[in-house]
């Protein structure tokens, strides 16, 4: 062959070559964007929803939108919704509390009911807080929220884990829909697995006693809440864990009269001087709304100014990537979650 013509053969090899490599970058690259998955494609359920994020950003279309410090997928042999929430971050109006979360469009009354399931593991809390104030080192990861009225929330399940601890507690809240003006209101804890939110510590780095039947970080558990004909049935499960149900009459309070206000209450919401009554009727008539994610109860607030809700954790002046790189933030994965109509409990 002569200079030429291997001049020539070579030239249009290398073309090929190009070419070639250039057709499986393009293959590569449309294979990845098509293996993409959304949260939509892991929770279909998720148009009946909208969404807030730590960054106050929000959306109701929900279809194939995710956000990668927020709001995203993840697997580790199975699919899961990643919520994630910095301490310090952008809030709604009505709260200190940065969240992730979920909003349920439709509203529903107490009367009429609706359910929520969700299976789901809390992979991170924050790191950094005040062990005597009880919202430290929490997260809710689903709630019922009032639309009317006092805006009030008759459901919140939290997580909490203090530092140095294994395990971690479970516990739902009601907070009462108060009679009169609002500033009297407080939540009524009730453990699941571990402590109630009531058990805090003697000081700011001093933590009780580690709950013996809790709930590890990175351990899944499951929540069902039906709301039906005024009553309210949540069923908590986790394998190796006692199943556990409760029911709450949301038409009817039990806390009318201060003397119904229980010691709980009395002890926890002292230094903040709130010991309101609650209506009669409770959340009879009143519009209600799911929530679901991660609202991240640790705030950067100094704690003198609300012993029960103002944590003092590190924010890092809202610099995201330093709370996430610090340990201030939530993180909580979901793999199953359903929202709908209350149905008739199987015991009745």
């Amino acid at each position: 062959m002569n200079i030429l013509m291997r001049v020539f053969f070579l030239s249009v090899l290398s073309i090929a070559v190009i070419s070639c490599g250039a057709e499986a970058t393009k293959d590569a690259e449309n294979a990845s964007e098509s293996e993409t998955r959304y949260p939509s494609d892991v929770m279909p359920s998720v148009d009946q929803w909208g969404i807030l994020l730590g960054n106050g950003e929000s959306s109701r279309d929900l279809k194939d939108f995710e956000h990668k410090d927020y709001f995203y997928t993840a697997n580790d042999g199975a699919e899961w919704v990643v919520y994630k929430a910095p301490n310090g971050g952008i809030t709604s109006p009505n709260s200190h509390n940065t969240r992730t979360e979920l909003g349920q469009k439709e509203r529903w009354t107490p009367e009429t009911g609706g359910k929520l399931t969700g299976t789901l593991k809390v992979m991170h809390v924050s790191t950094s807080g005040d062990a005597r104030v009880a919202a430290s080192y929490s997260v809710v990861v689903g709630q019922i929220h009032s639309g009317d009225g006092h805006e009030n929330e008759p459901l919140k399940i939290y997580y909490k884990k203090f530092p140095g601890h294994t395990k971690g507690a479970v516990f739902w809240n009601y907070e009462i829909n108060t009679e009169g003006d609002n500033s009297g209101r407080w939540d009524f804890s009730t453990a699941v697995w571990g402590h109630d939110m009531s058990v805090i510590g003697t000081a700011p780095d001093a933590y009780p006693a580690a709950p013996e039947d809790g709930i590890e970080l990175g351990e899944e558990f499951s929540y069902e809440v039906n709301v039906y004909e005024g009553m309210m049935y949540l069923t908590f499960k986790s394998e190796g864990h006692e199943t556990k149900t409760f029911t709450k009459n949301l038409l009817a309070s039990e806390y009318v009269n201060k003397s119904d206000i229980p010691q709980q209450i009395l002890t926890l919401y002292s230094v903040i001087g709130r010991d309101g009554t609650e209506k009669e009727n409770a959340y009879e008539g009143e519009a209600q709304f799911f929530k679901q994610g991660a609202y991240n109860q640790t705030n950067g607030r100094e704690p003198e100014t609300n012993m029960v809700w103002s944590t003092g954790a590190a924010t890092f002046d809202g610099d995201v990537e330093q709370q996430y790189a610090n340990g201030s933030y939530t993180e909580v994965w979901f793999r199953e979650s359903s929202v709908g109509p209350g149905t008739a409990p199987s015991h009745q």
